[in-house]
């Protein structure tokens, strides 16, 4: 070697300028089999991959599926009439015609059951639906203004909260009838204000991160932020929240149907009530829809843990 590369090289260097350059072989890389070793996961895919990991979800879900298709397939195709009262069958005992018996109307009782699920999914879904997407709005602007807005908005969440619902139930039904949209109407006006604070509180954390700062610097507008920054990276709490909303609305729907204050239409709620009045004769017509009740809501609850749990970041692979 040079004396000058001598002076210059490393211990390493020096060491290995004896070693004949035919016992050293340039390491190859492949991008294509790196990539197959290690393939790229997307968040929502890694999601839903733990979820259907889990045994028990699946068949929760399974089950919920079965029974959201038997409220909508059982009734039409079965031969039975529910409407209007048939003096033939009024209060018939169970039999192969009518396997759960039949009503004080003379009604077959297994198909106006489900039936009853139409409803009350309904109510489930919708108000769901509604009080996420407003509750979603109030929080992401109450969060990203800051200052004078969120305190006021804060305040009234925090004095409606303070509020019974049942008042509330009762104050909007005194205005505006009974009726399925009345029941609705209720649940989303006291079924957003949770939602709002989950969602107020994943804006505050997420914005001063950096990308928000970006686009700000940028000129982007607030509105643009919240709908394309913002508000994406908290899909996760949003769909664990409306998850869990669905079986409080079709609880809360029961609960009001069963005291008198519900719907008019036949639900899962109205039917359990009517059963009250003749479970000693008829038990099954109070027991049926209990059962149907409990379990769509177990099923829907257990599903939005496993989600929930899917979603948390800490346990992605």
């Amino acid at each position: 070697m040079d004396n000058d590369l001598l002076k210059t090289a490393s211990p390493i260097e020096f060491a290995l300028s004896d070693v004949p350059d035919d016992l050293f072989r340039r390491a190859s890389f492949d991008e294509d089999e790196a990539e197959a070793l290690s393939p790229h996961v997307s968040y929502w895919s890694d999601v839903w991959r733990r979820f259907f990991e889990n045994k028990s979800a699946v068949v929760f879900l399974t089950v919920f599926i079965i029974i959201l298709l038997g409220c909508y397939i059982i009734p039409l195709v079965s031969p039975l009439p529910i409407t209007g009262i048939i003096d033939d069958s009024i209060n018939a005992k169970m039999s192969s015609s009518h396997w759960l018996g039949a009503d004080k109307f003379g009604h077959d009782f297994f198909t106006k059951m489900w039936k009853g699920g139409q409803i009350s999914f309904m109510v489930g879904f919708v108000s769901a639906i509604l009080q996420t997407i407003i509750g979603v709005i109030i929080g992401a602007v109450s969060a990203y203004a800051g200052g004078r807005v969120d305190s006021v908005i804060m305040s009234i969440v925090n004095v409606l909260i303070a509020i019974p619902y049942l008042v509330i139930v009762l104050a909007i039904r005194v205005v505006a009838g009974a009726g399925t949209a009345t029941i609705i109407f209720a649940l989303v006006i006291t079924g957003w204000l949770n939602v709002a604070r989950l969602t107020r509180g994943q804006i505050l954390q997420l914005k001063t991160e950096e990308y928000v700062t970006a686009a700000k610097s940028m000129g982007v507008g607030a509105r643009t932020i919240l709908a394309r920054h913002l508000i994406p990276n908290t899909l996760g709490v949003i769909l664990v929240a409306f998850t869990l909303a669905i079986p409080q609305a079709m609880f809360s729907e029961a609960f009001l149907s069963f005291i008198g204050l519900g719907t008019n239409a036949v639900s899962w709620g109205s039917l359990i009530r009517a059963g009250m009045d003749v479970r000693f004769k008829h038990p099954q017509q109070l027991i049926a829809p209990s059962i149907l009740l409990a379990l769509t809501m177990l099923c829907v609850q257990l599903i939005g843990d496993t989600l929930r749990d899917a979603l948390d970041p800490k346990l992605r692979r």
